[in-house]
């Protein structure tokens, strides 16, 4: 295509840096003859492995440092480099900065999934493709790998999976005689009993979070969000969005939540005490809550999410794994350890730390499934995972530019957890700053 994209510009709150403009055509993410990538073989990726060559890669995961000792010792000719430059967007911030000056920037990075599109359709990253990697589809859930998978490319290998749950606080709920809830009107009479038996208690906490928006729209069945090439579609309005928009309304305006902010002290004083009584979240919150309250232990319990009819309905909350910049000179090395991160030894020492994975020889074996976490007492939460992660609904696509539309997010739905507006209105006000954003990088709204 010849329609050129000036992404992420100086408008962007959380990334900051322009992008030189370009053309989509130069993405490096489909696979007709035009932008096939150059293939290479299984061989010379291991002949690769015989040099001597440093790899830097620029990760926040606690796990990473343990897959790289584990490589090399296996390739004792490569040295990994482990950065941790930031979290999310100060990373990504700090990538966009090498990208737009050509050089400075590791050779692997993680990316989350919601942000690989805007990486991905600026032309900054490797499509796997070029090193046969989509043979690997079959070893990981469909859900992740719809996630790696943009406009025909391939940008990552899925290491860990985000399917969302409810986390809930058996002592609470067994002290006030609440039933765990299946369906969200039954959600939101719980939020009402629990209020009312204590003014001090919550059903949850959320003063506006972009990201457990996204995902509750999408387990409502909603799909604002669609990306063709340099074609965008916004639709904060569409039946799963207006069924999440109308219900989630209830708990603002019955004032049912918390207002304390996530990952506040407060919050996690309030997830202690038993005062805030739910989580809606990826199974990675187990680790949160393991590691943010020990003194939780035994206390809380998972269950799955909420549906509006009773039947299971899912969506996904977080994740991400490796990308490989396409200014990396050393990318057979990187393709090789990438692989080993999501696919080899590496994806073992990741979820031996509690990182829910996206392999489906994992997700089937009855090991995995029946480990009993001590935690949550005793109770099986694996299945509960893996069972959400198989009701996820299909179709869903993130902005390729939702960096920036998650930095906006508060500054116009949040208002709606204040009573300033509703969070319909909030969400249309989103989408109207989302599609003149859109229109002023380049691409063709609709």
């Amino acid at each position: 295509m010849n329609k050129r994209l000036r992404l992420l510009r100086t408008t962007s709150v959380l990334l900051g840096t322009a992008l030189t403009a370009v053309s989509l055509a130069a993405c490096g993410g489909g696979t007709n003859d035009a932008s096939k990538p150059d293939i290479v073989s299984e061989e010379e990726i291991q002949k690769a492995l015989d040099k001597p060559t440093e790899l830097t890669v620029w990760s926040w995961s606690a796990s990473l440092p343990d897959v790289a000792k584990a490589f090399e010792k296996e390739h004792p000719k490569i040295k990994i480099k482990v950065q941790n430059v930031g979290t999310g967007a100060e990373q990504y911030t700090k990538l966009q900065n090498a990208i737009k000056a050509g050089s400075g920037g590791p050779d692997l990075a993680t990316v989350e999934y919601s942000a690989i599109p805007q990486f991905a359709l600026s032309g900054s990253l490797v499509d796997l493709h070029r090193f046969e990697f989509g043979s690997l589809e079959k070893e990981f859930t469909k859900a992740t790998w719809d996630a790696v998978n943009v406009n025909d490319g391939l940008y990552e290998l899925p290491l860990n999976a985000g399917p969302m749950a409810l986390f809930y606080n058996k002592k609470t709920f067994d002290k006030h005689d609440i039933a765990v809830p299946k369906t969200w009107d039954e959600y939101i009479d719980a939020g009402r009993k629990l209020h009312a038996a204590d003014p001090n208690s919550y059903i949850a906490a959320d003063n506006g979070n972009a990201g457990l928006t996204e995902s509750l729209i999408w387990a409502a069945g909603g799909k604002p969000f669609s990306a063709n090439g340099d074609k965008v579609s916004i639709n904060l309005q569409d039946a799963g969005t207006k069924k999440f928009a109308t219900t989630y309304q209830k708990l603002i305006d019955e004032k049912l939540l918390s207002p304390v902010a996530g990952w506040s002290n407060e919050w996690y004083a309030g997830l202690a005490k038993g005062n805030i009584a739910t989580l809606l979240s990826g199974a990675w919150m187990g680790g949160t809550l393991k590691s943010g309250v020990p003194d939780g232990a035994g206390d809380w319990r998972v269950a799955p999410l909420p549906t509006y009819d009773g039947k299971p309905a899912s969506s996904v909350n977080g994740g991400g794994s490796l990308a490989m910049l396409k200014q990396s000179e050393k990318q057979l090395a990187a393709a090789a350890f990438l692989r080993y991160v999501s696919a080899g030894k590496g994806a073992d020492i990741t979820q031996a730390t509690g990182s829910f994975p996206a392999r489906t020889k994992v997700l089937e074996s009855e090991k995995f499934l029946a480990e009993k976490d001590p935690y949550f007492g005793g109770q099986e939460v694996n299945r509960i995972f893996t069972s959400s992660l198989g009701a996820v609904h299909e179709g869903w696509q993130y902005l390729p530019y939702d960096v920036y539309a998650i930095s906006i997010f508060n500054d116009k739905v949040g208002k709606a957890f204040t009573g300033s507006l509703t969070l319909q209105e909030g969400l249309d006000a989103w989408q109207k700053a989302l599609v003149a954003y859109g229109t002023d990088q380049g691409f063709a709204m609709n």
